[in-house]
């Protein structure tokens, strides 16, 4: 009887980039939900890529419904956003149950969540040019949007970067875009169109991140001549150490944080303030955290060239 108790609450764990990583809600709500969701479409053999796209569909529409200055249809669109979440969840965790991790993948999320906040912003900014609102709330939502971007992107990056140094190269996606570029020029646009064009949106993504934090590029071009076979304990430990306590800050960058502030906003009937938050508070809290891993980055950096001449 233990076994059978234990057993459904190993499996969900085993679809989990790592449980330190994940944020409280996702632990409880949409990971349980997202897991059921995998478990049902691998039986239907549907693709994590296509449960991205659907997860798509969902938030797209769920975007427009937030154009209506009517709380029944924003309340509609706020169930179609959790749904999507859940669906974004679903996706990656049907890609770890089944082994169909991907490069491809991981843009086909990338973009389908892109996708999603790409509609929230385009029929808000709809929303207020209807009701008479000035143009220059087009130049606030498209500010907005672009740091929201990189807010993501510095989000991914660390997390991703705490999964390669803590858990172990297989468990996380932190592609150099050194080698995503090889990838990129094996590819034919004749021949294999899409992908091609999926891999030149990773590439981009992938400089992005690296411009944002290029102390922990360094490290992990380090990391990757000095040990090529396996990360030291040393290391593991000391990075942990370093990079746990912030994660609850990083947190507030990701979906979960967005989606709630979002309905607030909503409810309130003032959601132009979620740009305002988007440029100042989330903003602010973007460059706290960089500095603050960059410094992180920069002191293992020193240790580690330390560790490589005492050896």
């Amino acid at each position: 009887m233990p076994a059978q108790i234990e057993q459904p609450s190993l499996a969900v764990e085993s679809t989990y980039k790592a449980r330190e990583v994940e944020g409280i809600v996702d632990l409880y709500f949409f990971r349980k939900i997202g897991f059921r969701l995998a478990q049902l479409l691998a039986r239907l053999k549907v693709t994590p890529a296509g449960v991205s796209w659907l997860g798509a569909l969902f938030g797209v529409i769920a975007g427009h419904l937030y154009y209506y200055r009517d709380l029944r249809l924003n309340i509609a669109g706020m169930a179609l956003h959790v749904f999507a979440n859940a669906l974004d969840n679903a996706d990656g965790q049907l890609a770890r149950l089944t082994g169909r991790r991907s490069a491809e993948g991981r843009v086909i999320d990338s973009l389908a969540d892109h996708l999603i906040f790409l509609s929230i912003y385009v029929h808000l900014t709809l929303r207020y040019l209807l009701a008479g609102s000035s143009p220059a709330v087009c130049l606030l939502a498209l500010a907005a949007g672009l740091s929201h971007a990189l807010q993501g992107a510095a989000a991914d990056y660390y997390r991703n970067g705490y999964l390669y140094f803590v858990n172990g190269r297989s468990r996380a996606d932190f592609d150099s875009s050194s080698a995503v570029r090889l990838n990129y020029r094996e590819l034919n646009w004749r021949y294999q169109p899409w992908k091609k064009f999926l891999f030149a949106l990773y590439l981009n993504f992938t400089r992005q991140q690296e411009m944002l934090s290029p102390h922990l590029k360094k490290l992990r071009d380090a990391t990757e001549r000095m040990f090529p076979h396996e990360i030291p304990l040393w290391l593991k430990i000391r990075y942990r150490g370093f990079a746990r306590p912030m994660f609850g800050w990083w947190s507030l960058l990701m979906t979960n944080t967005r989606m709630f502030l979002l309905f607030v906003l909503l409810f309130a009937g003032q959601p132009v303030w979620y740009f305002w938050i988007e440029l100042t508070a989330f903003n602010s809290l973007l460059v706290y955290l960089i500095l603050r891993q960059e410094r992180m980055a920069q002191s293992l950096m020193e240790t580690t060239m330390a560790q490589g001449d005492f050896a």
